[in-house]
C-alpha cells in the first residue's frame, strides 16, 4: 500500500485523530496549527477583547476559540469521547483517565482540553504538529498530482516568512466555529446599542445592570442568556421556534422568551415579531457560524453556499479531487469525536488503497441525489451537514466502509437521550438525566482500553 505525505490543517480534535489514523495507515502526516498548543476550539482564550477591536466584536476578531468561561459540554462525556480512548474521570490509578480534574458527566471546557492533550501525549502526536504555523494557501501542483501548501510561521520572526511545500494530499480539519454568522436585522445600522457575537463572549461582567437581547436558543444561546441573567437587569431571548409566538416568562424572574426580532429602532428599541418591544443596551448574537476555508483557491472547485460545503461525497471527499483533498468534521449536532475518528480512518484507508471509493460520476450522482432529497423534504441548505438523531446511521455507514464495528448501542441511546433531555430539562439537563442504566455497559466496554 502506498505511503503518502499528507498535510493536515488544524490540531483540534479532528486534526489530532486524523494524524493518528494517517500514521497508523503508514502515511506521513504533517499537522499545521496556528495556535501554540493542541486543542483547536477547546483551547480557551480568556481575553478576546484584547485581540478584537470594539468594531470587530461581531467578527472573528483574531480570536482562536469560541469558548466562554462557564461552558460545559452538552453531551455526557461517556458518549462524546473517541471510540478507543474513553472520556472518563480520573480513577486515581494513573490510567488513561489520569488527565481528569472535573468528574461530572457534563464537564467544563478545561476538562475536554485536558482529554485532548492526554490523547496527543498517549499517541505521541505533538511531534507531528508545527505550532504557530498558519496555512495561507492550498493550490494544485501542476507538476504532480499533489498540492502546494503555503504557510507562515510566527516562530520564524516578523515580516514576510511565507514558505511552501508540496504534499500528496491535504486533509482539512480547521473546524467551523471561527467565522461568525450575524442575524440580518432591519434597522441595525442605526441602532445605538452594543452588539457582540457569542464567538467573542467570555464572561457576563460587562452586562451588569443592563437590558440585553440574546438571539438564539441552541445550547450556547441558552447558556449565555442564563449566564448574563445573573448580572443583568433583564434578558430577552429571541428564538426561531414555532412554539414561541408571543412573549413568555421563564423560571428566572428577569428572563423572557420571544419570537424573533422584527426590527430595531434608533431609540434603542428592539421590536419582536409579536409586536412586543424593549429598550435594550446590548444584543448578543448566538447565531452560529459560517464555514470558511480562506486558504482554498478557486481552482479547488469547492464552494460554500448558505453553509453547504460542496460538492462533497458523504461530507468528506470532493468527487473531482478525491482522494487528494478531504474534509474532516464539517458536521454539527452529531457524536463528533467518534465521527472524526471514523472519517479519519476512512480517509487514511482510501489514501492507502485499502478502501475503494466509487467512481467520480457515481460520487457526483450520490451528491446530486442527496441534494434532491433535501429539497424534497424542504430542508434548507444550511442544514446540509446537520445530523442530529441520524448521526449514528452515518457513523455506522462509515464504520462499515472502514471494517470497524458499528457504534455501540448504549452510545446511540445515550446520544438520543441527551437530545430529549435538553428539550425537556433546558434549565437542568447537565445535572439531571434518566440514562444511568446505560452506564454499566459503557464502562464495561471502556475496560478494554483502560
Amino acid at each position: 500500500m502506498p505511503s503518502r505525505r499528507v498535510a493536515v490543517i488544524g490540531a483540534g480534535a479532528a486534526g489530532l485523530v486524523a494524524a493518528r489514523e494517517l500514521r497508523r495507515e503508514g502515511h506521513a502526516p504533517v499537522v499545521f496549527e496556528r495556535a501554540a498548543a493542541v486543542g483547536g476550539n477547546w483551547l480557551y482564550d480568556d481575553s478576546p477583547a484584547s485581540a478584537a477591536s470594539a468594531a470587530d466584536l461581531l467578527g472573528a476578531g483574531g480570536v482562536h476559540s469560541s469558548l466562554y468561561a462557564s461552558l460545559r459540554t452538552n453531551l455526557p462525556r461517556e458518549c462524546m469521547g473517541f471510540l478507543d480512548f474513553p472520556f472518563v474521570p480520573d480513577d486515581g490509578a494513573g490510567t488513561m483517565g489520569s488527565y481528569s480534574d472535573d468528574p461530572p458527566r457534563f464537564p467544563g471546557h478545561k476538562e475536554v482540553l485536558r482529554y485532548l492533550e492526554a490523547f496527543a501525549r498517549l499517541f505521541d502526536l505533538h511531534g507531528l504538529v508545527r505550532f504557530e504555523t498558519e496555512v495561507v494557501r492550498v493550490r494544485r501542483d501542476d507538476s504532480s498530482a499533489g498540492w502546494k501548501v503555503s504557510y507562515c510561521s510566527r516562530k520564524l520572526g516578523h515580516g514576510s516568512n511565507e514558505r511552501e511545500e508540496v504534499f500528496d494530499a491535504v486533509v482539512v480539519c480547521n473546524g467551523h466555529l471561527a467565522e461568525p454568522h450575524i442575524a440580518n436585522i432591519a434597522g441595525i445600522d442605526t441602532w445605538p446599542g452594543k452588539q457582540i457575537h457569542s464567538h467573542n463572549y467570555r464572561v457576563p461582567d460587562s452586562f451588569h445592570g443592563q437590558v440585553v437581547v440574546v438571539i438564539g436558543s441552541a445550547p450556547s444561546g441558552h447558556e449565555i442568556s442564563r449566564d448574563i441573567a445573573g448580572v443583568a437587569n433583564e434578558v430577552h431571548v429571541a428564538r426561531r421556534s414555532p412554539a414561541i409566538s408571543e412573549m413568555q416568562s421563564t423560571a428566572r424572574p428577569n428572563l423572557w422568551l420571544h419570537p424573533m426580532i422584527e426590527r430595531v429602532e434608533e431609540d434603542s428599541s428592539v421590536v419582536f415579531k409579536d409586536g412586543s418591544r424593549v429598550k435594550a443596551d446590548a444584543i448578543v448574537h448566538c447565531t452560529g457560524y459560517k464555514y470558511n476555508f480562506p486558504f482554498l483557491g478557486d481552482d479547488a472547485g469547492i464552494y460554500v453556499d448558505d453553509n453547504r460545503v460542496g460538492p462533497l461525497y458523504q461530507h468528506v471527499f470532493p468527487p473531482h479531487l478525491a482522494p487528494h483533498i478531504s474534509f474532516i468534521g464539517l458536521h454539527i449536532k452529531a457524536l463528533l469525536f467518534p465521527l472524526f475518528q471514523l472519517q479519519s480512518n476512512w480517509v487514511a484507508g482510501v489514501l492507502s488503497g485499502r478502501i475503494k471509493l466509487p467512481s467520480q460520476d457515481e460520487m457526483m450522482e450520490h451528491v446530486a441525489t442527496f441534494y434532491r432529497e433535501m429539497e424534497a423534504d424542504v430542508c434548507p441548505k444550511r442544514n446540509t451537514h446537520s445530523l442530529g438523531a441520524c448521526t449514528y446511521k452515518y457513523e455506522d455507514w462509515l464504520a462499515e466502509q472502514c471494517g470497524h464495528e458499528k457504534i455501540e448501542g448504549w452510545r446511540k441511546e445515550m446520544f438520543i437521550a441527551a437530545l430529549k433531555n435538553f428539550a425537556l430539562r433546558r434549565e437542568s439537563y447537565q445535572d439531571e438525566w434518566d440514562d444511568d442504566h446505560l452506564l454499566p455497559q459503557a464502562h464495561q466496554d471502556f475496560a478494554k482500553y483502560l
